[in-house]
């Protein structure tokens, strides 16, 4: 079974002195992490929208979330809700696990659990195989 993450509202993250924000670092591996709790900001801001309109909720296994910190993925407001939207109409059309396909990454989903499994940047995307999956869908 999947690990979830719980989606609790932070403050944003501190701008040094130099006017650029924090960096974040390997230490913040666990739930409690800056990390952790920024992607959780973000899917929760996201994830209000999508329930408003009728959707539900997406989460990040710990997996995912290792993945987008150690290969250097970025993840913004708007990729959260694109790929919100996809699962969604993947739910719609039966889909049980989905390859998301983005402009620079590439999520794999259990849309039953509405939960982002891993994620590929660009450069994985070459000569890879993928598996266990019924759908793609391209954003």
């Amino acid at each position: 079974m999947l690990k979830s993450l719980s989606v609790k509202p932070i403050e944003p993250l501190k701008s040094t002195s130099s006017g650029s924000s924090q960096k974040i670092t390997s230490r913040d591996r666990s739930e409690g992490g800056e990390f952790a709790k920024a992607l959780n900001a973000q899917v929760e801001r996201s994830s209000v929208s999508s329930e408003a309109s009728g959707g539900k909720g997406l989460r990040f296994s710990n997996h995912a979330i290792d993945r987008i910190r150690s290969r250097g993925i970025t993840v913004r407001d708007s990729d959260v809700l694109a790929l919100s939207s996809a699962v969604e109409k993947a739910a719609q059309k039966g889909s049980k696990n989905t390859l998301v396909l983005g402009e620079n990454s590439a999520w794999i989903v259990n849309v039953d659990q509405r939960t982002v499994v891993t994620v590929m940047d660009k450069e994985m995307l070459k000569e890879n195989v993928f598996t266990n999956i019924d759908s793609t869908i391209v954003m």
